[in-house]
């Protein structure tokens, strides 16, 4: 049903003017709280001094012991230096921090991970590579968070390499994870092989240089495929981007391995026969032509993932020749949100101590995903879980910690069954623990005005 784009906008202004009104009534989405139980106040000579320097002792001469004495096991850093924050670009670290509390409350409620924002004051990758390895002693994981580009790509390949926890930066690895997890779905319905598929990656950002990766790891000929940016086809032609390989150096990796046909100039010549678009590019709602739509193959696969309007309204792209249109709001079907992927893909990692996250790793949260939704029902508007799917993390976090054992970078060894048992309870947890502060009072319920 097609629906008035002015009433979509006006739609899409609502949350903000909640979140001006409820931001200032509660000061902050997230505060520390006791895990262990103090029966009086003689306790604390057990969890403070004299009795802490027990286990501090037992840490230096064993420093493995770090993961059982102390909430290292289960805590996050959510670190940014606020240059791409939500569409917003460089804002800084101080008006970047509202987002990253969000993130963390999400890593709470919906993956049990205790998660801590963390502003950086600087934009230089080296400093902030630095930063993260400092802050490694009292972290399980990092995951780095709207962090520009090019810059995102080199710190979180060094970081991979040098760090001795997981680095995850979820705008790359989680995006890419559920956009896989959407797309193997939405070929089943439409009967389609990836791996005889032509997909363009429209737009060349971080999310998209991401998910090509995955998606072509996952089977994916890239020579079948092609990417677009704001200058048009990415290929061998692209003088500009070979005169600084350094700064392009993932665009310039993909005009080597995309567009077998030598394919030149606008995105209308790259929509031409294409089974399935990925864009993460300008919002909406003419980003995306109908008549490019109208030039793809049948039984057409379109991701329109730009906030706050996509690149191109869903109703539109359906008249134009669409099968499945899938969007990043949650007012359509489909929607593809990294909330997805992210709490479940972290539980699992830190379940098993996984050293890092790997590409398989992300691959198995994607085919959990889809398995999920095919165990729903797949149909053109459900191609993947929706977010109040809560069965989604504790699944993804047990084959994310499969996936790692099998690939022998996992400390601790489990079975899918005990795992899934495990991640389910503490998810369970987190939820009724806020569920009974809200139930009790301490979490107020804001007035309307």
């Amino acid at each position: 049903m097609e629906i008035k784009p002015e009433e979509l906008l006006e739609k899409a202004k609502k949350p903000a003017v909640d979140a001006m009104r409820l931001h200032p009534f509660y000061r902050g989405k997230i505060q520390t709280a006791p895990r262990c139980r103090v029966r009086d106040f003689k306790d604390f000579a057990i969890w403070y001094t004299p009795g802490v320097a027990a286990p501090c002792k037992a840490i230096h001469e064993n420093p493995e012991l770090v993961y059982q004495l102390t909430n290292k096991w289960n805590t996050v850093a959510v670190v940014s230096d606020g240059t791409r924050i939500l569409g917003l670009g460089d804002i800084g670290p101080k008006a970047g921090l509202p987002v990253m509390e969000g993130k963390a409350l999400l890593f709470k409620y919906l993956g049990g991970v205790d998660a801590v924002p963390i502003m950086l004051d600087t934009k230089d990758p080296d400093k902030i590579i630095e930063a993260v390895l400092m802050l490694q002693p009292g972290f399980g994981a990092v995951n780095l968070e709207d962090i520009s580009q090019p810059k995102c790509f080199r710190i979180l390949d060094t970081l991979r390499e040098e760090a001795e926890i997981p680095v995850w930066h979820d705008d790359q690895q989680g995006t890419a994870s559920v956009i896989l997890g959407g797309l193997i779905g939405a070929l089943k319905v439409v009967g389609k092989k990836i791996e005889e598929t032509r997909i363009v990656f429209f737009g060349a950002g971080a999310a998209n240089i991401a998910t090509t990766r995955l998606v072509f790891a996952y089977g994916a000929n890239p020579a079948n495929c092609v990417a677009v940016d704001v200058d048009g086809i990415l290929g061998k032609h692209r003088k500009d981007l070979y005169d600084n390989p350094v700064e392009f150096e993932q665009a310039v990796h993909l005009c080597e391995i995309t567009n077998r046909e030598g394919l030149k100039g606008d995105p209308a010549e790259a929509f031409k026969g294409a089974d399935v678009v990925i864009a993460f590019s300008k919002p909406g709602p003419d980003t995306i032509k109908p008549e490019w739509i109208s030039s793809m193959n049948k039984d057409a696969i379109v991701f329109v993932c730009a906030n706050p309007i996509p690149e191109i309204w869903p109703w539109e792209a359906k008249k134009a020749g669409a099968a499945i249109v899938a969007t990043g709001r949650s007012d359509f079907p489909n929607q593809v949100n990294n909330s997805l992927g992210f709490p479940g893909i972290m539980r699992g990692t830190l379940d098993v101590q996984a050293r890092t996250i790997t590409d398989e790793m992300a691959i198995a949260a994607s085919l959990e995903l889809a398995a999920l939704a095919e165990d729903r029902g797949l149909d053109v508007d459900n191609i993947m879980p929706n977010m109040d799917d809560w069965e989604v993390y504790p699944r993804e976090a047990a084959a994310v910690a499969m996936k790692a054992v099998e690939q022998g970078i996992a400390k601790i060894q489990t079975t899918y069954e005990k795992e899934l048992e495990y991640a389910s309870g503490i998810i369970k947890i987190s939820r009724d623990m806020t569920q009974t502060l809200m139930d009790e009072g301490y979490i107020k319920e804001a007035p309307e005005e």
